[in-house]
Parts: structure tokens; sequence; C-alpha cells
């Protein structure tokens, strides 16, 4: 199974995705953590990305898909899916994806995206800062991420919409009441056949 799973900070996003790895047996893939490994492996990939991190600004695209190409085409663990988190982020970054996956391990089958409320996201953003004791949580820090958030992916989404990949999921309420809905949206995305009319 190959899926993207989308949702703004305080979604959920980490702690579903951990949940479809385990579930699925199939390794949840972040860009953070890409950068942070090729970082500090001082590759030549890690090299590229170290100054743009460093600075506070966006990796470019171009370094991003190296990064996840050598993930997905170089491990044995990706051979049975992957879950990306965090990746694709913007239209161009979709349509180089599609491209990608084209020409090596197969299209996507479905892309996970967590709506919850903008209330409840703030609401669950206070409470992590509060237990985690992270300054960069505040409200209008969070509202701000949230606003970029939404203005990135809004094109992403149509994309997604109109390839027939997007399922949107509630991601309001406990961690397993949204993981059973997810796990009835990708049991829907693996077997259409078993809900096809007659």
């Amino acid at each position: 199974m190959r899926l993207v799973l989308l949702g703004p900070p305080g979604s959920g996003k980490g702690t579903q995705g951990a949940r479809i790895s385990a579930r699925h047996g199939i390794p949840a893939i972040s860009t953070g953590q890409l950068f942070d490994r090729q970082i500090a492996a001082g590759t030549d990939l890690g090299r590229r990305a170290e100054r743009y991190v460093r600075a506070g600004e966006l990796v470019p695209d171009e370094i991003v898909l190296d990064m996840v190409a050598e993930r997905l085409d170089g491990s044995v663990d990706c051979a049975v899916g992957f879950l990306l988190d965090g990746f694709p982020r913007t239209y161009p970054q979709a349509e180089a994806l599609d491209r990608m996956l084209a020409a090596s391990c197969g299209p996507l089958d479905a892309v996970i995206d967590l709506d919850v409320d903008i209330d409840e996201v703030l609401d669950r953003i206070r409470r992590r800062a509060h237990t985690e004791d992270r300054v960069d949580d505040g409200d209008d820090t969070a509202r701000r991420r949230l606003k970029v958030f939404a203005e990135e992916t809004a094109p992403l989404r149509r994309y997604y919409r109109r390839s027939g990949l997007l399922r949107t999921v509630d991601g309001a309420g406990t961690p397993d009441e949204v993981a059973a809905r997810i796990e009835r949206v990708l049991a829907d995305t693996a077997h259409p056949e078993l809900h096809l009319p007659g």
C-alpha cells in the first residue's frame, strides 16, 4: 500500500502515521527525519540540504525529491509499500512524485487527509505546548502555521481530488476513533469491488 498522509499541525498526523505503519507493516517516511539522517551522516544530499535547514529556509524540491527517491528505491522495507508524511506539500512536488513513482514502484493508492476543526487543532497545540514546554507553539505562531499550511495545500488537495486519490477523514475524537475511520477508508481503497452495486 502506497500512501500519503496530509493534515495540519496538531491534527494527530504523527500518531496516526505510526499506527498505519505498524498495522500495515509499511515504513512511515517523514521528510524531516530524512533531512536529519542525511545531515547527520554527512552525505552529499545532507550537505546540500543543511545550508537551507540551518538558514530556516525551505529545502528546494529537487533535493527533497532526491532524498525521497533514494529512500524509496534503496530500501527493502519499501517493497511492500510506504506512508509519506509531510511530503508532498505542494502541487509541483505532487506532480514530481507521481512521475517518480510511475517510473519505479507504481502509483499511490490513496491520500489520507485528516480534517480537523481549527479550534480543535489550536486546543491540541495549546495542550502540547503546555505538556512539552514548546515555546514555538503559541496561539499566534500556531495560527500562522495553520494559515500557511492551508494556503500551501489547497492546490495539492485539488490535484489529488481530481485524480480520485483524496480520502478525507474526520480527525476529531480520540486516536482510536480516528484510527478506526482511517482503517475503514483503507479497506474501501484496498477492496473497492466489495462496494460495487450489484
